[in-house]
Order: C-alpha cells, then structure tokens, then sequence
C-alpha cells in the first residue's frame, strides 16, 4: 500500500472528478445513446489487424460507433465503443477535443475504446506492418465527435442497472506452453520461444494453457426512468475477435451487438434507437478457440455471435435496478512507462535489414521488426491515460493496453466494487502488457514492438494505478488477493520450461568439462 501511494503521489498526477450528487429521487440520473457509422466513404483503405499491410477494397459489413452519455448532477460522462482494431492517443485525443466543443463535456469525462475487431481501416502507424490510412485517419474523430454529440442530444430521465455472468464455453487461452525441448525461434532468430499463440488443436508440441480464462460477460443496461423504454446496452467480454475474411468487418462485436439491438430494442423509441454495443475485455491472451479439443470446422461466427448473444438476453432481463440515485464518478490519471530498448546488436541488426528493405512496406516478419526497433529506439517513453467510472456499485476500469487475462482476474478480484469489468484499448494503443512473468515464456506479445514495447513491470504499476483509484473513488480499501489464479497443471508447466533452463546449464558445464 505504501509503495502505491509514493507511486500516485510522486509519480502521477492524479485528478479526481467527483460529481455533486443531486438529492435521492426519480430520474436523477440522465443518459442518452446514439451510434454512428464509421465505415470508410472511401475504397481501397488500409486494414491492420496483421503483421503485414492490407490494401482492402470491400465491406462486408458496416462499421459503428457505439456511443453512450450519462449525466447526474454536475458530471457528465461519456462512453464510446468504436469498430477498429487500435486508436492511437492522438486519434482519441483529436475526437474529444471535437466533442468537448459540441457539447461542453470535458475531455477527461470522455472514454473511446476499440472493439479489436482485426478487420479495420488503420488509423495507427506500424500496427506491426501497417501504417495508418490517412485519408481514414481524417474521417473518424469528426465522426466520433458527432456520435457522442447526439447521445448528448438524446439525454433523457433514465434508471441503470448491471450484472455479469459466466460465459466459459466462449473464450479460452490461446497462448501455450511449448514442450521444453521443443522451443520456438523468434523473429530475432534466437530460441526463446517457450508459450506461443495458437498452437494448433491437440498439437503434441504444447504442453497447456501459459494462463487463466477471464469468463465474465458484464452487462451495463439503461432504461427510461419508467423502465418501459430501453436506452442502451453496454456489454464487456474477453475474447480478443473471431476473424472475418475478406473484407472490413466489425466481427463478432458487431453482429452480437445487432442481435440484441433488434432483440431488446423493439419496445424502444424510433427516434432514439436502442443502442447495444460489446466492449473489449481482457483478452490478450485469448481466444474463441479451444485447442485442448479438436477442431471445429463447422463453427461460424454467426453461430457464435448468436449464443453469447443468448447468454446476454438472459442476464438483461434478469436485470435488477437501482431505484434510488447512484453516484456517478470519474477520474483520469497518466502514468508514464519506458519501453524496452534494442540493444547495440539488436540495433544493428535492424538497420541492415531496414537499409536492404528501402522504403518498401515490410514483406517478412524479420523486416516488420526491424522497423519496429528503430521506431522504439526513437520513442523510449510511453504516456498512458488511465480512466476509471463508477455508476452506483459498478465500476469500468478504462486501460489502453492488450491485456491478458489473468489481470482483468486482478482487477475484478481486488475491485473494492460489488460488480467491475475492464475495457482495454481505451484513449490509446499502447501495446500488450504481459504480465513479468510471462515475459520469461516468451513468444509474440513480448516481442518490442509499438504493440508490445512497455517496460516488464508495467501491468502491476498499471494494476496498482487503477486500484488505488478505485480506493480513492469508493473510500474503501481494494480486497485481498486469495485467489490462486494458475492452476496446478499451469505451475507445473512453468516448472517445466524452467528445468529446460536447467538442462542447457548443465549441457553447458559438460561442454565446459570435457574441453578442460
């Protein structure tokens, strides 16, 4: 606790924005909901979602932005989920700007998240391969910032009520351990590789799971104070997209959200459409895909979309309400982490390979990181923005990071609230933030890139960040960790790749012996 406060005090510089609550009553609380669609007026745009540029000149379908305000007493609070891979800070920061001058809400009241969806017109330059499409670039903030300005625009008396269920036949780790002899090579050409993702169904070279399954679907619901209207519908899940083909997509986070649009929204209003959006959880390291089972061939993503779809439908209309006034509070904070720089020999290496390549976009994984380590080389720090949200005995945690499952476990065990759930890539793009662990196990959310650059200790000073906000906001202190969060199976692989350490010490030394 001491080394969180030093931390926030002198390291941080952190603003609360705690609202004047109005006085317990019917409809205290106002919110408004819009989407608005983002999908590129012009063909052929840029996609990222893939460690090589795509040029792509269709769409299969259309693209939103999610958009929800609420309001009570003198905060005003706005919630955007947008259909695209990653929004670097400067995107984010661009669109608020626009907002706070439509509609006065102040940029740090304002959260912008990515679903993730892989299949979207780049906005963020080296998204591993992919640089941003600019003449997109220039479409989506004036498009955010009128999606937010007509939720402001739809404020109307309301009532929020959440909940969250489990959902564990829908996400699965995807990053496994690798058999101790059998390490993977990385880009770098040197055998680190000890847990790499998607290992292949049943594939013998991988031992287990390299971490724990976030399994919570959250729900935040929204009404019309008489609770006859629907308003919106906030959904947050951990699995990182299902993949679609072929052309821009809002993957499965679209279609889910489309479903319970048409599903709930029918006793809505048509001039203020209800509005269902699914936010990214903590899914860095996880997947639809269970590959201690065989492979289905016949699994679609409308098939999936639809269950959890069910899944959610049953939760909300098992919904209870707040029937008195919840606070409603935000605070932002920044955080400033280093990212881990190219050593002398890893510096040389990308420059014979970027000096061959020219100015060509990257065509081999070798070249993407190459240009990568001279971009990190020029960019040593990273500034984050760390926002939390709490509605009644709710609380949203806001990170713009990929983050792995087990710390979204962290935060929600630990939460001093009754319900919390986290969105990531959230006002930024900052990368995945393995936990220290994990980075010993290797593989390519460790590789230093723009996507995975931060410093080794940045999910715990993240973690602590936004508990001690939480803290602060509630006036409790965070739970203790219990939980053990890996399981036995789990220990005894880490236990594995560390013997295989062992082993090449030993080789080593009998080397060594028999020169002597």
């Amino acid at each position: 606790m001491r080394c969180v406060s030093l931390m926030l005090s002198s390291v941080l510089s952190l603003t609360l924005l705690l609202c004047v609550l109005p006085a317990d009553g019917f409809g205290a609380i106002s919110a408004g909901a819009a989407a608005i669609d983002v999908t590129p007026e012009k063909l052929p745009a840029l996609q990222n979602g893939q460690f090589l540029e795509i040029n792509q000149s269709k769409v299969l379908d259309r693209l939103y932005a999610r958009c929800f305000v609420l309001q009570s007493g003198e905060t005003t609070v706005a919630i955007v989920v947008v259909d695209s891979c990653m929004i670097p800070r400067d995107i984010c920061d661009r669109a608020k700007i626009l907002a706070r001058s439509k509609t006065g809400i102040p940029v740090e009241r304002i959260l912008i998240s990515s679903t993730h969806t892989h299949t979207a017109p780049s906005v963020m330059n080296l998204c591993l391969g992919t640089n941003s499409d600019p003449t997109y670039e220039r479409f989506l903030p004036p498009r955010l910032a009128e999606g937010i300005a007509k939720a402001y625009a739809n404020l109307e008396p309301a009532r929020v009520g959440y909940t969250s269920v489990g959902a564990p036949e829908h996400t699965h780790c995807r990053r496994w351990l690798r058999q101790p002899d059998k390490l993977g090579e990385d880009p770098f050409g040197d055998k680190t590789v000890r847990a790499m993702m998607h290992p292949g169904h049943q594939n013998p070279d991988y031992v287990c799971p390299a971490g724990p399954v976030d399994t919570g679907l959250s729900l935040l619901s929204i009404q019309s104070a008489d609770g006859k209207r629907p308003l919106g519908l906030l959904a947050n899940y951990s699995m990182h997209y299902f993949g679609a083909r072929g052309g821009f997509s809002s993957d499965y986070y679209g279609k889910f959200s489309r479903l319970l649009e048409e599903k709930i929204g029918k006793t809505g209003d048509p001039e203020k459409p209800f509005v269902a959006a699914m936010s990214q959880g903590t899914s860095g390291d996880l997947q639809w895909m269970d590959y201690s089972k065989p492979r289905r061939s016949d699994y679609n993503i409308d098939q999936y979309s639809a269950e959890l779809a069910e899944i959610a439908l049953n939760a909300y209309q098992n919904i209870n309400y707040d029937s008195g006034t919840p606070q409603l509070e935000m605070a932002q904070t920044t955080l400033v982490l280093n990212r881990r720089l190219p050593f002398t020999e890893r510096l040389a290496w990308a420059e014979a390979i970027n000096a061959k390549r020219g100015d060509r976009r990257p065509k081999s994984r070798p070249e993407v990181y190459a240009e990568q380590a001279l971009w990190i080389q020029a960019h040593p720090v990273e500034e984050l923005i760390l926002q939390v949200i709490c509605i009644g005995d709710l609380a949203i945690t806001a990170i713009p990071n990929e983050v792995y499952g087990i710390t979204g476990l962290k935060l929600k065990a630990q939460s001093p609230f009754r319900h919390t759930f986290n969105m990531s890539l959230a006002n930024g793009a900052a990368g995945y933030i393995p936990p220290p662990e994990q980075h010993y196990l290797g593989g390519y959310t460790t590789w230093p890139a723009r996507t995975a650059g931060l410093e080794i200790y940045a999910e715990p000073q993240i973690v602590g960040t936004l508990l001690g906000m939480l803290e602060q906001i509630s006036g409790q202190e965070r739970k203790t960790l219990t939980t053990d969060f890996y399981t036995a199976q789990q220990r005894i692989a880490f236990q594995l790749a560390e013997a295989e350490d062992n082993n090449r010490v030993n080789r080593g030394r009998k080397i060594v012996k028999s020169k002597d």
